[in-house]
């Protein structure tokens, strides 16, 4: 008699409704909506009191129209640039530290959790531990440049009233925080390359400094990529240091990135959802080409290469079976 087999497979899609449900309820459905009301005057929430513009792109002229849009873009580009830059370097030389079969260094793991712990740290208490340390009259800065006589006892230093200050701490908090998650990211890169490849370059008579160059960073190409395209993504949607860190967006706006730019639009009192949805939909617009753009430089040349000469060849050998078809 054969046994009847049994499918384990539909419980596969009980597991995922939960997941499912709460994608359509707190994704899906937010992206649609603002997709929508991009495109309206809504003000107020709730309300079912909002028309669609006469003109339909009404929102995004108004926000990039507003100098204190580019402001807050140009900010947003410059606060990741001189974050991201230290961040990533600083993230492959520990990497290829931690890596280095002929670096023994002791204590590795805790070092590695030491690096990494500022990353699950909240950004609230992030903000927080700066804010007192910077603090304005009294705080640990203020008074180490009392102790060390760089300034008087009685001049204290308001640092966020400076605008290279200001944007220089909240650079250094985003570099500080996550650093320790790149540096992960590309050891688990680097152990996935194949030992024997870097027996060869040792036999060959590789230095340290030209393995990494030539074989540590080439087998680690999307890995970079990778990294790459998430602090992008997240750079350009700063918000929690920037927005908590410095009061006002900081003297001249100086820590105004698009998204407290978003949220001051949408939720600060002013209430222009509409105006707020438009800047969100144009930043996405951004990250999406950029991210793209990104993809087609790094992807892998030769085996694009290989996969076009597999079609070309693929579309041959139909056209020679047709026409041996044809022939009979």
């Amino acid at each position: 008699m054969k046994r009847k087999k049994m499918s384990y497979a539909k419980y596969g899609y009980f597991f995922c409704i939960p997941f499912a449900v709460a994608f359509l309820l707190f994704q899906l459905y937010p992206i649609v909506f603002t997709l929508i009301i991009g495109f309206t005057d809504l003000k107020t929430l709730p309300t079912n009191e909002w028309h669609f513009l006469d003109d339909i792109f009404g929102n995004f002229k108004k926000v990039l129209g507003q100098e204190t849009f580019w402001t807050a873009f140009g900010n947003t580009w410059l606060l990741w640039i001189t974050n991201f830059i230290p961040q990533i370097v600083l993230a492959l030389l520990l990497a290829a530290i931690f890596t280095d079969n002929r670096s023994k260094i002791k204590g590795q793991g805790f070092f590695k959790v030491v690096f990494y712990m500022p990353n699950i740290i909240t950004a609230a208490t992030i903000a927080v531990l700066f804010t007192n340390f910077f603090g304005y009259p009294k705080g640990p800065v203020n008074d180490l440049f009392h102790a060390l006589g760089i300034t008087a006892s009685d001049n204290n230093i308001y640092f966020f009233q400076n605008k290279t200050v200001a944007r220089g701490v909240v650079s250094f908090i985003q570099f500080w925080m996550w650093y320790g998650y790149s540096m992960i990211v590309f050891i688990s890169g680097i152990l996935g390359i194949s030992p024997e490849i870097f027996e060869a370059a040792e036999v060959d008579g590789a230095s340290r400094v030209q393995q990494f160059f030539h074989v540590t960073l080439p087998n680690i190409k999307t890995i970079m990529l990778f990294s790459l395209v998430t602090s992008l993504i997240g750079g350009l949607q700063m918000f929690d240091i920037p927005h908590l860190l410095v009061s006002k967006n900081g003297p001249s706006n100086a820590t105004l990135t698009t998204s407290c730019y978003i949220y001051n639009k949408a939720f600060d009192g002013k209430h222009f959802y509409g105006q707020g949805a438009a800047a969100s939909m144009f930043m996405f617009l951004i990250i999406a080409v950029l991210a793209s753009i990104m993809f087609y430089v790094m992807r892998d040349k030769d085996e694009a290469k290989l996969n076009k000469l597999m079609r070309q060849q693929t579309r041959e050998f139909k056209k020679a079976q047709k026409a041996l078809k044809g022939g009979n």
